[in-house]
């Protein structure tokens, strides 16, 4: 395809005060007013002529096999141009809502005797298999009047995963930190409930551990050390509804929470654990049997993988139900999830009050920083001043939701997007080394 720039529609345009001129200057000579327009159109078909045409340009776009949600996607593009090439060209690529251009998706890429390579700005929103359908090329001609453009179709597609990037790059040193076979270990000796050893009794031990009858057969004080019990099991539940798929700072919710579940899933899984997941909108969606050992962390990825946004709401009576009903024994639930509707969230204190009877219940909310920056923010108009009070009083519906489930004894995380994974590992860590599991 060849089309006029700009640069010649303007040009064209600026004979046309000459024309008009002209005409009422000597109107017996108007013809000579075609002159111009005639010589900017020989310009445009000797631009569009010469040099190479669109048949000539030929792509190879090179995708990673996947990439991780809210990520930068590394992919490059390969162009070559035979003939009379440019010195660089314009591009752009058809992609679907899975990923976002950068820049509006235009860039240019340098040539050099006809071949270029450059990296193409993308970035992973959404999870999902990403697919690239068509790249337009586009350079303009020799004097700047025409461009040349390529559209070439591309059948290219990879995955999306869940973003664990914070295993890959805090996981280890956050289980260093935690290591249940390090200084936790030793902290923990006889705060659990597994029976570890039989040992002397030591100045500053617990004396409800003195083992009366081993300590009358040995004629000394003997004390029973605990361990912290191992094998628990964590059952990771994802609400997926329609308030979960809200972007925050350029990434959804769900996406946030699924990342940080990750991370805590392998520290559990590394701290010998079983780890389950069960994710829900409307009605189940995902219920895993538990994994243990660290080999299980590749199927806890998958199926984190396979949580979709859900326009649907959250239905906690029927989720919560199911869930607890095949559970077998005393869990750890984390809840991760979001409400706004204050109906939703009394069912879900109703069902919160139902599990923290059997179970340990952790509720994984992220603060409305949106709702907060609203109302700090000094009001300028009437507009400003009714839009701050509501935002006030959502925020105030929530802190009573919350409050509620902490009354109930369900132990609440509310955080900042980017420190959840760590405060979540925190928690988890500290209701197990305080034995509440």
């Amino acid at each position: 395809m060849i089309y006029p720039t700009r640069t010649a529609i303007f040009t064209a345009a600026a004979g046309a005060p000459v024309a008009l001129l002209v005409a009422l200057v000597v109107p017996g000579h108007w013809y000579a007013t075609l002159a111009w327009p005639l010589a900017v159109l020989l310009m445009v078909l000797a631009d569009a002529l010469t040099g190479a045409g669109p048949s000539a340009a030929s792509a190879r776009l090179e995708v990673p096999g996947h990439a991780s949600v809210g990520a930068d996607v590394d992919a490059r593009l390969h162009v070559s141009i035979t003939g009379k090439a440019p010195a660089q060209v314009q591009f752009a690529l058809q992609t679907d809502a899975l990923l976002e251009p950068v820049d509006d998706g235009i860039a240019w890429l340098a040539l050099i005797e006809g071949r270029g390579a450059g990296h193409v700005p993308l970035h992973a929103a959404r999870r999902g298999t990403a697919r690239i359908d068509r790249l337009w090329l586009r350079w303009r001609g020799s004097f700047g009047l025409v461009w040349k453009q390529r559209v070439q179709a591309l059948d290219t597609s990879f995955a999306i995963l869940p973003d664990a990037r914070p295993v890959r790059e805090r996981g280890a040193q956050i289980f260093q930190r935690h290591s249940m076979q390090g200084l936790l270990s030793q902290v923990d000796r006889s705060d659990g409930t597994d029976f570890d050893a039989l040992v002397e009794y030591r100045s500053g031990m617990d004396r409800r551990a003195i083992d009366w009858k081993q300590s009358a057969r040995h004629i000394k004080l003997h004390a029973k050390e605990y361990r912290t019990e191992r094998n628990n099991q964590i059952v990771f539940a994802v609400g997926s509804g329609r308030q979960m798929s809200e972007p925050v700072a350029g990434m959804s919710r769900l996406d946030r929470v699924v990342s940080a579940m990750l991370l805590t899933g392998w520290v559990a899984l590394k701290l010998g654990d079983r780890v389950a997941l069960h994710a829900f909108d409307s009605r189940p969606r995902i219920a895993s049997g538990l994994v243990s050992g660290p080999s299980a962390f590749a199927e806890l990825q998958r199926l984190a993988a396979r949580i979709d946004y859900s326009g649907e709401e959250t239905n906690y009576t029927h989720a919560l139900t199911t869930l607890a009903a095949q559970l077998t024994r005393r869990s750890m639930i984390v809840l991760f999830t979001e409400f706004t509707d204050p109906t939703s969230a009394q069912f879900l204190v109703r069902a919160a009050a139902r599990l923290v009877k059997t179970h340990l219940l952790l509720v994984v909310v992220l603060r409305d920083e949106e709702l907060e920056s609203i109302v700090d923010r000094r009001p300028e108009t009437t507009e400003d001043v009714t839009r701050a009070v509501t935002a006030a009083a959502l925020l105030r519906d929530r802190l009573t939701v919350l409050t509620q489930l902490r009354h109930l004894g369900v132990h609440v995380i509310e955080s900042e997007h980017d420190r959840v994974p760590d405060r979540l590992v925190e928690a988890y860590v500290e209701l197990k080394r305080r034995n509440l599991l």
